[in-house]
């Protein structure tokens, strides 16, 4: 693992670490010798896991609390970073929420509740922390978007066009900072076992008919999150099965993918 250049370990901070595929890739990082900075709203939940990482792993770890769907959340984050004089050598913008459900029957409330986390807490996100990354040289970005970012998805429709705005976003840093030693990564995961799974699930029974083959290992997701960050990769899909479909989506004619995503969207309402 590289060092910073005041010789120190370098800093990852891991949004929406609380669990799932946060608490994994806060894992990772930890295993791999990285200080940790893990925001979630959770306090409790967070000190627990700060402890855990300082047990299992030796890692430096603090909680920083927030809610970053909040429009100055991501300002008050990296102010209270620059009082500690931690500055960033990675960010994993991790943070998401997801609504299911037809289009027509969610509240506006709910819509508005996934852009305001996934589109512009990302993006606050983004802009915080890549200024100084640029000045310094060097830093590394994981956004973690989804397999919904490459189609269309009837029932997932807010929540599968936020992922898709954060591909492109990722992509577009990507090749404009491609000379600035700082890379940028998109990890595209399919559904995978976590708590958001779980509370899907709990509102719609037919989600626990999936095969076990098509729902991801989160420990699996954050080690290639992982890889492919610390690579400098633009794009990773974990998963053979989720790599072949995205690829197939990307090739098909648009209006075939949206017959076929709505098939089987509608099949599991």
């Amino acid at each position: 693992m590289a060092k910073t250049g005041s010789g120190q370990a370098p800093v990852a901070l891991i949004t929406g670490a609380s669990s799932g595929i946060g608490e994994a890739l806060a894992r990772s990082f930890a295993r791999n010798g990285h200080r940790l900075v893990l925001v979630a709203r959770s306090a409790g939940r967070l000190r627990e896991l700060a402890a855990r990482l300082g047990d299992e792993f030796g890692a430096q770890a603090v909680a920083m609390p927030a809610d970053l769907s909040r429009p100055q959340a991501a300002a008050a984050l990296a102010e209270r970073l620059k009082r500690r004089r931690l500055a960033i050598d990675v960010l994993v913008n991790n943070a998401g929420v997801l609504e299911a459900g037809f289009f027509e029957r969610m509240p506006a409330r709910a819509h508005r509740r996934m852009i305001e986390l996934n589109v512009a807490g990302l993006t606050a996100m983004v802009a915080q922390f890549v200024p100084g990354m640029v000045r310094r040289g060097r830093g590394r970005i994981l956004n973690v978007a989804s397999i919904a970012a490459f189609q269309p998805v009837p029932t997932l429709a807010t929540y599968a066009a936020t992922k898709a705005f954060v591909l492109s976003l990722s992509e577009s840093l990507a090749e404009e900072l491609r000379d600035s030693g700082v890379t940028v990564t998109a990890l595209c995961p399919g559904v995978t076992a976590t708590p958001m799974l779980s509370r899907a699930t709990k509102a719609n029974a037919r989600l626990a008919q999936l095969p076990g083959a098509l729902v991801g290992d989160a420990e699996a997701v954050a080690a290639e999150g992982y890889r492919a960050c610390m690579a400098g990769e633009v794009i990773a899909v974990p998963g053979a099965i989720n790599a072949a479909a995205t690829a197939a989506a990307r090739a098909a004619p648009r209006w075939l993918v949206r017959r076929v995503a709505g098939a089987l969207g509608r099949s599991l309402l």
